[in-house]
Parts: C-alpha cells; structure tokens; sequence
C-alpha cells in the first residue's frame, strides 16, 4: 500500500517538474530573442553593430584588399570596414603597413589619428594627425566618402575638415584647450557646408567657455543662423542654437543611447559644467556612460572629463 502511494507520489512529482519546464521554455526563447543581434542593432552603437550589412561590406572590402594590397583605396577601405566592426587595433594595423607602402597618404594619417582616438592613445592620435595637417598644406579639399552614410546618403565632411576635426578634439581630450581651439577654427573655416560650421562651432564654444571665456563663446555662435540646412549634425546645430537662445533646453530631446543623443548630452554636461552646477553636470556625463555608445565622441570626452574632474 505505501509503496503505491510513494509510486502515485513520485508521479504525480514528475508530471508537476515537467510542467514546470514547459512553462519555463518560453522564457529561455525570449532571453535569445533580447540578445539576438537583430533585435540589437537599434540599441548599439552603429560603429560597433555587427549587422549583416556590414558584415558583408567588411568581406568584400578584405577580399578587395587581398585581390590588391598595394591599391591605396583598398587600404583605406579595409581599415575603415574593419574598425566600424570594432577592431579598432587591427584596423590601426592596417593603415600602418599602408603608411610603410605610401608614407606621404594624408588619409592613412587621418583614419589611423582617429582611431588611436577611439583606444584612448591620444598623444599618438596628435601626431598622426599634426602630420596629416602637413600633408595636406597647400593641396585641394575633397570631399570624404561616406563609410556609415546619412539619411540622404550625401556626404558632409571633407578630407581636411576631417583631419583638423579629429586633431581638435584629441587635444580637447587632453586639455589642451588652446591647441584645440586653433584647430577646430582651421576645420571651421574650410566653410565646406553647413553641417561643418555647425559641428565645429559647438567644440568652439564650448572650448572658450572651458577657458572662462563667456563673450568669446557666444562670438563665435555669430555663424549659427535659424536658416542654415543641415543634414547630419543636427545635434551640434540644435545645441549651438541652445547656446544662442534660440532654442529652450527642454526641446533638446535625448530618447535613444546614440553618438548623437551623447553629443547632446554632453553639451548639456558642459553647460552644467561652467555655469556652476557640477552636480548636474556629473549626472549628464554619468548618464552617457551608462550607455554603449563607447567610441563615439561624446562619450569619450565625457569619460575623460569624469576622469579628470570628478576623480573615476
């Protein structure tokens, strides 16, 4: 009698853990499905997403590569491909055997200075890029192909804008706030496009502000105009309105963990900043490292000025 019981026990155990388990498999799939590479791609930053598209481009520009590694372009496009995969070492790599094969490549300069940039070898980043800026003395301006194109697939940055561009910021990562002030009013002054005097003057006032230069901050907003077109920057041209009082704060909408939505973000910090609310300003730079966006700009200067200001 008992060891029937323990039998319709022991079954009736059983029936309940299986249950339990096919309760339970849903779950485990929807965990998948979260992590899924798929459902990830709006979430992560688009340099380091490992879509299919770009993992596709990735191939062709290695195969293009291995086809024909003395071919410049070749080289340049197969570090490119390679560093918005994240292999920001590898792709450093590849430019400097292409520098070997052509020392005089002002765009080997130019991509190698930014993505020692994105490790956070800074010093090394400068003098790539100081070098750049001699080659290119004196020699027309091109427009630099697009490797992540914009909404409207027209390229905005150019081989010179980009070069003083990368070369301001690596000095603002190290507070050279002169140095990178000089810079980005060379990059400025190509006046390429809207998009450049938008993205270039919002480094600019934030450096003068940096160095207690209120007046001189809002002189150099004298270029921001209501009217001017943009077609990427538009976080740099809403904030240099914000800067101007064309804009309230609260129409700087930060929704989504993007390089764009960490270029606000950081603007705001840096408002908090000099305008005497640290404790606002930490908790914006907090914010953007909390995201993923880890080579974007934004979070680079935020993770430096958190560093240097706040002591983490």
């Amino acid at each position: 009698m008992h060891t029937h019981k323990l039998i319709l026990i022991s079954s009736f155990v059983l029936v309940l853990c299986f249950s339990c388990k096919r309760e339970k498999a849903p779950e485990i799939v929807i965990k998948e499905e979260k992590n899924s590479i798929v459902e990830s791609v709006d979430k992560k930053d688009a340099i380091t997403t490992l879509s299919q598209k770009m993992a596709n481009q990735y191939e062709k520009a290695k195969q293009d590569f291995l086809a024909d590694s003395d071919n410049v372009e070749n080289i340049i496009w197969y570090g490119r491909r390679t560093a918005y995969l994240g292999k920001y070492k590898e792709a450093i790599e590849i430019y400097s055997d292409g520098i070997k094969k052509y020392p005089n490549e002002a765009r080997l300069y130019r991509h190698r200075g930014h993505r020692y940039i994105s490790i956070r070898e800074f010093d090394k980043a400068i003098d790539d890029l100081k070098h750049a800026t001699t080659l290119i003395e004196g020699k027309e301006n091109n427009i630099e192909p697009d490797g992540l194109p914009n909404a409207l697939n027209i390229p905005v940055s150019s081989l010179h804008g980009n070069i003083w561009y990368h070369l301001g910021l690596a000095y603002y990562l190290k507070d050279d706030m002169k140095k990178a002030y000089h810079a980005y009013l060379n990059c400025r002054n190509l006046k390429s496009n809207d998009d450049n005097t938008a993205s270039s003057t919002n480094w600019l006032y934030m450096i003068q502000r940096r160095m207690g230069n209120e007046n001189k901050a809002k002189e150099v907003l004298d270029m921001i105009t209501n009217d001017m077109t943009i077609i990427e920057n538009t976080s740099y041209y809403n904030l240099c309105r914000f800067y101007k009082k064309i804009l309230p704060i609260d129409s700087l909408q930060i929704e989504k963990d993007t390089p764009q939505d960490d270029a606000t973000r950081y603007g705001l910090a840096n408002w908090f900043f000099y305008n005497g609310n640290k404790e606002k300003a930490r908790i914006r730079l907090q914010e953007i490292l909390n995201g993923k966006s880890r080579s974007s700009f934004g979070y680079i200067a935020a993770e430096s000025d958190y560093s240097r200001y706040f002591g983490e």
